[in-house]
């Protein structure tokens, strides 16, 4: 597929769904995403990004309910699920405890897992015609500056993956702030 030309979210929840890696616009950066549930597109994520994987990965969703196989919101209690809650949709990304099934090549090396629910009208679209959360991770090596903008991304990163999605970030200024849901530590500010 031709990077040059940006796809749509229907075109983009197919290539997904086959296993492709797709750089898409979000609320501040340019993501990397690909199928959680496939753990050769995770992979090849990993090792296109040079990201190793006991870090672990964000994932972002519609609604929550896209996110609800993968994450326990029981585990928490009324006040921190309201936290989480009145967070989203927006560039909030918490950090909760993960389901029994979610892999390692999402978790990493921790027992939770990081989940947006995305106000970005590119995102919504994406994850409502592909069915279901997607791997979110900044459109960068790792170590690098996350890119703000379609031509900041590395051009060997754009030549690493199969499509890019059509759109422009959402103006955010810094990427997601990151939170732990039971401590409710800041993680990364944003």
């Amino acid at each position: 597929m031709n990077q040059d030309s940006p796809i749509s979210p229907q075109q983009a929840a197919r290539l997904l769904a086959a296993g492709g890696l797709l750089l898409y616009p979000t609320e501040a950066v340019w993501g990397l995403g690909c199928d959680p549930r496939n753990p050769a597109a995770v992979l090849r994520l990993l090792r296109i990004k040079q990201r190793p994987v006991e870090k672990g990965l964000i994932l972002v969703a519609a609604d929550e309910t896209q996110l609800a196989p993968f994450i326990d919101m029981q585990r928490l209690d009324l006040q921190q699920q309201a936290a989480v809650r009145e967070s989203w949709p927006g560039a909030n990304t918490w950090v909760v405890p993960a389901t029994a099934d979610v892999p390692d090549w999402i978790r990493g090396a921790h027992t939770g897992i990081a989940v947006r629910v995305s106000a970005h009208p590119e995102v919504i679209a994406l994850c409502r015609a592909f069915g279901g959360a997607l791997v979110s991770t900044s459109a960068n090596f790792a170590s690098q500056p996350a890119p703000t903008s379609r031509t900041a991304i590395d051009p060997t990163l754009i030549a690493a993956v199969d499509a890019v999605l059509a759109g422009e970030t959402g103006g955010h200024p810094s990427p997601s702030t990151i939170r732990n849901a039971i401590s409710g530590q800041t993680l990364r500010g944003g």
